[in-house]
């Protein structure tokens, strides 16, 4: 009888004792992974050749083989456990946006009542902010002087008064430094209805139907 070959972990998931049982699937159990190697060395070394037994260093190499496996099958079933909980941890935190608004970039002005809301950025100080109010014709309905505004995200609120809403079709930011033009980004301001998790992320619902992921939005207010 001649001397086996070395055991081959390749097909450890599968081999000896790979069942699903009550307790669910053992096939990635580290714990089942260690007995079906021990049952796989038994029988190898019941099996061996008396005149040519597999040497010391064989067998040391192949229980550092299984414990190397065996690590590698807990640390991702703990990453797995950390991601869960993560994972339900955002999402907790994710209700306290309900009924706040997100801002999306869009020129749109969102409407409580008689008053339009919105938001822009900008990406350097200006000594001047203006928000021109834009109809549906194309003519400024109204302008809106903000005076100086630091760098960053700002957000602001137009009271409509005697002007229809229905009229309005968007809003412009003129910024200036001293004369020179500061870049600005307009934001939309949208109402938050819910929120839920896709594929283990965020995901934000809002009230006029879209659904964005949590890193599609550029702030809260």
């Amino acid at each position: 009888m001649s001397l086996m070959s070395p055991l081959d972990l390749s097909n450890l998931g599968t081999t000896v004792g790979s069942t699903t049982g009550a307790g669910g699937n053992t096939t990635n159990d580290p714990q089942a992974m260690q007995d079906r190697f021990l049952k796989l060395l038994v029988a190898q070394i019941n099996n061996q050749d008396p005149l040519n037994p597999m040497d010391n260093a064989q067998m040391t190499t192949q229980m550092a083989q299984i414990n190397t496996v065996s690590g590698i099958q807990q640390l991702n079933q703990t990453l797995k456990g950390m991601a869960d909980q993560m994972a339900s941890s955002q999402a907790m935190q994710g209700t306290t946006l309900i009924g706040k608004d997100a801002l999306v970039e869009g020129d749109a002005l969102a409407f409580d009542g008689s008053t339009g809301k919105g938001a822009f950025t900008l990406d350097g100080a200006a000594t001047s902010v203006k928000v021109d109010i834009i109809g549906k014709n194309g003519e400024t309905l109204q302008t809106l002087d903000l005076g100086a505004r630091e760098a960053g995200q700002h957000g602001f609120e137009w009271p409509a008064g005697a002007i229809d809403p229905n009229q309005v079709a968007k809003f412009t930011v003129r910024a200036s430094n001293g004369g020179t033009p500061v870049t600005d980004t307009e934001l939309q301001r949208v109402r938050i209805a819910s929120v839920g998790l896709s594929n283990g992320a965020m995901s934000i619902q809002l009230s006029n139907g879209r659904t964005l992921a949590y890193d599609q939005v550029r702030g809260f207010m």
